[in-house]
């Protein structure tokens, strides 16, 4: 794959990819859905099957967890709809230097600052529920994603791809796991990064994400009512790819 490169800015929702579009032939780019809640596996798995497939990955959530974090660094409150929802309105992204399917999304840039490392803080985590369910924060993203999504094919990862980012999508799959597991997926994840962790905090922490993101007014966690369920419970991160994939194949995706 060459390197393509996307980019959403605030004026106008501008695509630039390479020649292939992953389509089913008739000029429709290829579109597959991975909703679930935090650390289910979705951005794991859906790289991997973005490479399988020669397809775009896109993970949403990171647009929305650099909204968060620029309004950090700009000393917004999180908790001002309204000035997050303008910041967000008005914010560039680019995620530049990928190469390849698996890529895409490291690093992302927005307003001209690397945001990558800063997705993952604490305080991001903290409050980035509070801003995806922003019902403005919401449209401007979603708005670019789908431009993403209608030049290139794409698979796509958050909490609402199926239902409301992408409905169209060929394949939708909504992936889930005990909180216990995905507790102890985050907490290695921070533990490899060299990161203090602490399971009990993360694990409360992601319950009570779980319960803002099911009960938000706008587009709140749930899955389509034609996506497939998997729980990734006890499943390495192949062996969920590899059902993914037989899906598509089974499907003709």
């Amino acid at each position: 794959m060459d390197g393509a490169e996307v980019s959403a800015t605030a004026g106008a929702d501008e695509t630039r990819t390479g020649a292939e579009t992953g389509g089913n032939g008739m000029g429709e780019p290829l579109a597959i859905a991975i909703d679930g809640p935090a650390a289910s596996g979705k951005s794991t798995v859906a790289r991997a099957v973005a490479a399988a497939l020669d397809l775009l990955y896109l993970d949403t959530g990171a647009m929305y967890r650099a909204v968060t974090w620029l309004a950090l660094q700009k000393g917004v409150d999180p908790a001002d709809e309204a000035a997050v929802t303008r910041l967000a309105e008005g914010a560039a992204f680019d995620f530049p230097g990928r190469g390849e399917a698996a890529y895409v999304n490291l690093p992302i840039v927005i307003d001209g600052l690397d945001a990558t490392a800063g997705t993952r803080e604490p305080a991001v985590d903290a409050a980035v529920s509070a801003v995806s369910s922003y019902q403005g924060v919401r449209a401007a993203l979603v708005r670019r994603q789908q431009a993403i999504a209608r030049a290139r094919g794409v698979v796509m990862v958050g909490r609402d791809i199926g239902t409301v980012v992408l409905p169209g999508a060929r394949l939708k799959i909504y992936l889930v796991a005990s909180v216990d597991e995905r507790a102890r997926r985050r907490y290695a994840e921070r533990v490899a990064r060299g990161e203090a962790a602490d399971y009990e905090e993360i694990r409360a922490a992601m319950e009570r994400r779980d319960g803002l993101d099911s009960a938000r007014a706008h587009s709140p966690l749930r899955p389509a009512s034609d996506a497939v369920h998997l729980d990734t419970t006890g499943l390495s991160s192949d062996a969920v790819v590899e059902r993914i994939l037989a899906m598509a194949r089974s499907r003709r995706v």
